[in-house]
């Protein structure tokens, strides 16, 4: 038993929670009578209720938390990026196979955080299952995962879609100011929504979600019409026939498309970042986990059918981040073009405000544990101003989409920021499943209210690996698909943003404290809106 127990007054319901500073032993009581016991793993430093507490409340069920997926999943990628994934891999057949694989590796996925998220029902995601198996040292993969989810965290891509395809639909000339401006009142406008009035967000990402799934079911329909052959489509069958003659034979070239396939099914792990806020958070992630996911591939899959019976292979190539309207101008002429494109802003925007609903909870779920952000975390991890939302979570998210937005161009930054975006996060799925396998090892009787197959396991392992390795080997074409940008720099990129975060980490815990001589001491403190923050301050070592 570790040396000194303390209490926080819980501010839901009144009652004390107990807490051991070292995290040798810490039990408590929730409604669903939750115990962390010495033989099993309490991630962080705050309690089960200590974490729970403040903000709305458990107040999202089975739909919402399905319509929460649903709409992190369907937002750019079906409409945006199977003409590059098609140029990437050479052929139909392949983009099809890809797309299956995608589907395959996110179900693998999916039941790998379905464990975890069961074992450790609470927000934060990634950042909760790491700091469950990667104890020592102390913070590092804390402050490693906070640098690669702020940094990394922005959602200028769905905004920068959103903007384009307004433009679009209004007959405007895709001027570069121009998009940036709209992509701008589109992250402003998320953010005071989800900052101010949180349940009307909520009940707009719940509607955007069942209008993409409409919208889906349209062309999906659409698709069988055309391959009936009752359209004006000459030979809606060419591009099934031989399907996989031009096929890349470039493992880079396969690495690189799978990334954009999993960045466009990314979004089945939702749930978890948010368990805090889900009622019967083990029962609801059980269901709406693998129902959300499974409405997204089944509408993907068909999705990409029909646009390759719409349009021959070099149509799809040149269509560049539009090829939804391409399908529809096709079949339905230009003016269903033009509302198409309002259908892709509205489903852009209905993605930007559940990734960014999402993100802000992680953001303070990180200022919750003490990883040093400016001007104290404390401020990053209260639900100011309302006491419901964290507004400066949100703002955390919004400054790194701020700049990605004014920063490089939009036509060379769209296919290298889902590059950037999906290494670092396959370095971290890596050592979330090779976690698994320790705790499963190590840790063999912690209550698991969900267990996967290690098949499963181990086939998500063996993909993360080659995900992480082949996009080193040289591509087909030489240059890959972020020109005049060197095809390996995004995993660059990505490799030096973790780095940052282990220097972050060394300067804060090692370097730091060592030249100015102080030590960190850790206390929980209770902010005004009932959230439980671990703060440090500095003792001077004497």
């Amino acid at each position: 038993m570790a040396d000194t127990i303390s209490t926080t007054q819980d501010a839901t319901n009144g009652k004390k929670v107990g807490y051991n500073e070292k995290g040798d032993e810490v039990s408590v009581r929730s409604s669903s009578e939750v115990n962390i016991r010495k033989d099993e793993v309490n991630p962080g430093e705050l309690t089960f209720e200590e974490d729970a507490a403040g903000g709305m409340g458990r107040h999202l069920g089975v739909f919402s938390c399905t319509m929460l997926i649903v709409g992190r999943i369907i937002g750019t990628g079906i409409f945006s990026t199977p003409s590059s994934i098609l140029s990437s891999v050479g052929s139909v057949g392949a983009s099809l196979m890809l797309w299956v694989l995608g589907f395959v590796l996110s179900f693998c996925g999916l039941f790998v955080w379905l464990e975890y998220g069961t074992m450790f029902p609470r927000s934060g995601g990634e950042k909760v299952y790491l700091e469950a198996v990667y104890k020592k040292p102390k913070f590092l993969a804390t402050v490693i995962f906070a640098t690669n989810a702020i940094l990394l965290g922005f959602t200028a891509s769905g905004c920068i879609v959103f903007a384009d395809n307004i433009l679009v639909s209004a007959g405007h000339a895709a001027d570069r100011w121009v998009v940036r401006g709209i992509a701008l009142g589109v992250i402003f406008f998320v953010t005071l929504l989800h900052g101010l009035v949180p349940r009307l967000g909520i009940a707009l990402m719940n509607a955007l979600s069942v209008f993409k799934i409409v919208i889906l079911l349209f062309v999906v329909i659409s698709g069988w019409v055309v391959l009936s052959g009752k359209t004006h489509i000459k030979d809606p069958h060419a591009n099934f026939r031989n399907a996989f003659a031009g096929s890349s034979h470039s493992s880079n070239d396969y690495a690189t498309a799978t990334f954009k396939v999993l960045n466009a099914y990314a979004g089945w792990s939702n749930i978890n970042y948010v368990m805090n806020e889900v009622k019967d958070p083990v029962r609801t992630l059980k269901i709406a986990g693998p129902l959300g996911l499974g409405i997204c591939a089944v509408l993907y899959l068909l999705a990409n059918v029909a646009y390759f019976a719409a349009a021959t292979k070099q149509e799809i190539k040149k269509s560049g981040v539009t090829v939804a309207a391409l399908f529809f101008g096709n079949v339905f002429g230009a003016k269903a073009e033009k509302a198409l494109s309002v259908f892709v802003a509205l489903s852009a925007l209905g993605n930007v405000i559940t990734v960014t609903y999402a993100a802000s909870r992680v953001n303070q779920e990180l200022a919750k544990e003490g990883v040093p952000l400016p001007f104290g975390n404390k401020f990053w991890a209260s639900n100011w101003p309302t006491g419901k939302s964290p507004l400066p979570g949100l703002i955390v998210h919004l400054i790194p989409s701020v700049i990605i937005i004014l920063g490089p161009p939009p036509a060379v930054a769209y296919p290298f920021i889902l590059d950037v975006e999906g290494y670092p996060g396959q370095i971290i799925n890596l050592f979330i499943v090779l976690g698994l396998f320790w705790l499963r090892w190590k840790k063999p009787h912690i209550k698991r209210p969900f267990k996967v197959w290690l098949p499963f396991a181990v086939f998500f392992c063996a993909a993360a690996v080659f995900l992480l390795v082949a996009p080193f080997l040289r591509p087909a074409n030489k240059v890959g698909d972020t020109p005049p940008l060197p095809y390996y720099l995004y995993c660059l990129v990505g490799i030096a943003i973790m780095v940052v975060g282990v220097l972050y980490w060394a300067a804060w815990r090692i370097v730091l404290p060592k030249i100015l001589g102080y030590e960190l001491v850790p206390r929980k403190e209770v902010l005004e809106d009932g959230t439980v923050v671990n703060v440090f301050s500095r003792k001077k070592v004497e």
